[in-house]
């Protein structure tokens, strides 16, 4: 069963992938000054970026206790493996995969999977499905942080076909049943769910998908599309922290997610959910979810930081940077109160990639139309833009690689844009995260993925010269002299 022993982890990453709707995000690093919301026209006359500011909504109060233990022990995706046959190929979790807080049924259960009973047949069917933290959780340090994006996952293979090989480990009609579902919606998505590199996402690709197998009104599936799929080029996603979302008044990298958070969270259940009172089910409770990710904070940054150096390096990064980025108060005598604009940088004026903000994936009309007009869009709503939303910087130092797509393996290189490598590669391991880099130990290698015939090694690296893959743009810190940027580096350490 070595087949399935792969499968089930790099299957629920797939699918998991949804989850990342909860908090995309762009680059870190200085920013041009940006317009207020009163100011924009202004702004624009003294040639700053035309800037657009996104408005907070209301959300739905929760009980972060409750959304946590939610987030560990519910099956709100909605289908999985059969537990006979993944008892069959696991035993239980090492210690350093377990996660505290959850119910007997998942103590012995990796953390990014979870066990639950699916609700479509009589009587229901023990299963192991994937949960959001198969993206959104990261070893880091040896131990997992949840909320920390994982980016050594690899959606390069598709596995999906694999999972029917469970099914000589089954008996009962009902769990062959399961299993069925579990597989056929994965091949429905797999064509489109397979970037050119390890590291980074397809989550975008995958929403596009969902919805289009789901009837708008009814949520019903259909295994002929409803509405024309996205191109089989998938998009890479860089995965950001859940820590920034107490900030941020919009989820998506183009500051779409507006409304209702929570709402815009569950649309991870779009994989299994097949009516809209099961949607409604798993609304109750997302709330809850939301008001725990709220809760989560930015770790401490664990070496030595230089108290002199970081005061000197806010300074500079108040006056270059924190017109985007915001502030962030200090203990010291710079600086004042923390603050957050939730702006939008036009392409136009940031010039990262453009591909994820011109109407990629779900954020094309179509997929758009669709949430909107679905159970999902009563409360809350997609509205993408046309740029890319400056995030807050919080634990900036844990979350290489980084701009939208993850193209930049160490945070100096966001500040230096002639340092940026044109083809890396890196080992994958959680343990090569370099700390005083603030990034992912990499080598920099002469050429890119055409120069390599073994798809093995293609893979592995990152090529910026592909079509959404740019490591391009945010050039705002080659204007700093190398000392004030090593100054504003020791100052992120202290976020």
């Amino acid at each position: 069963m070595r087949s399935l022993a792969w499968l089930l982890p790099a299957l629920a990453l797939a699918l998991a992938a949804a989850c990342h709707a909860a908090s995309h995000e762009t680059s870190p690093g200085g920013a041009p000054e940006a317009a207020s919301p009163e100011a924009g026209d202004d702004a624009a006359d003294a040639g700053e970026p035309a800037s657009i500011y996104i408005p907070g909504a209301t959300q739905r109060p929760g009980d972060p206790d409750a959304g946590y233990a939610a987030l560990v022990n519910d099956g709100y995706v909605g289908c999985g493996i059969p537990y006979t046959a993944y008892s069959q190929v696991y035993g239980a979790a090492a210690a350093d995969q377990l996660l505290p807080g959850r119910n007997a049924t998942n103590a012995t259960i990796p953390y990014d999977l979870t066990r639950f009973t699916t609700t479509d047949v009589d009587g229901g069917v023990d299963v192991v499905g994937p949960n959001c933290l198969a993206c959104h959780a990261a070893i880091l340090g040896g131990q997992i942080v949840v909320g920390l994006g994982n980016t050594t996952n690899d959606f390069t293979v598709n596995l999906a076909s694999e999972a029917a090989l469970a099914q000589a480990l089954l008996t009962d009609p009902n769990e062959i049943a399961e299993l069925q579902k579990f597989v056929d919606r994965g091949n429905a998505i797999e064509p489109y769910t397979v970037p050119l590199t390890v590291g980074v996402t397809p989550a975008d690709n995958i929403a596009a998908v969902l919805f289009a197998h789901h009837d708008v009104s009814t949520l019903a599936w259909s295994d002929t599309p409803l509405l024309p799929l996205p191109p089989t080029y998938a998009v890479p996603v860089d995965v950001p922290p859940w820590w920034r979302m107490s900030k941020k008044h919009a989820m998506f990298y183009t500051a779409a997610g507006r409304g209702d958070h929570a709402r815009i969270m569950m649309t991870a259940s779009t994989f299994c959910i097949d009516s809209v009172p099961q949607a409604q089910a798993i609304d109750a409770y997302f709330p809850d979810v939301r008001a725990f990710v709220e809760t989560l904070a930015a770790p401490a940054y664990p070496g030595t930081i230089d108290a002199t150096l970081a005061s000197r390096g806010q300074l500079v990064f108040e006056a270059t940077c924190s017109r985007c980025h915001g502030t962030y108060g200090s203990s010291g005598d710079a600086g004042g109160a923390a603050a957050y604009p939730n702006l939008v940088i036009p392409i136009a004026d940031v010039a990262t990639d453009p591909v994820l903000a011109s109407g990629a994936a779900q954020f094309a009309g179509v997929y758009v139309q669709w949430f909107d007009q679905s159970f999902y869009g009563q409360i809350a709503q997609l509205d993408t833009q046309t740029g890319y939303y400056a995030p807050p910087l919080d634990g900036i130092w844990a979350t290489a690689p980084f701009f939208h797509n993850g193209s930049v393996p160490q945070l100096e290189q966001v500040l230096d844009s002639t340092a940026r490598p044109t083809y890396w590669t890196r080992t994958f391991d959680p343990s090569a995260y370099d700390i005083a880099a603030m990034g992912w130990t990499f080598t920099d290698l002469p050429t890119g993925q055409d120069a390599q015939s073994d798809p093995e090694q293609k893979k592995l690296i990152y090529d910026t010269t592909k079509l959404g893959y740019s490591s391009a743009g945010h050039t705002y810190g080659d204007a700093l002299t190398s000392d004030d940027r090593t100054a504003v580096l020791e100052y992120l350490k202290t976020l």
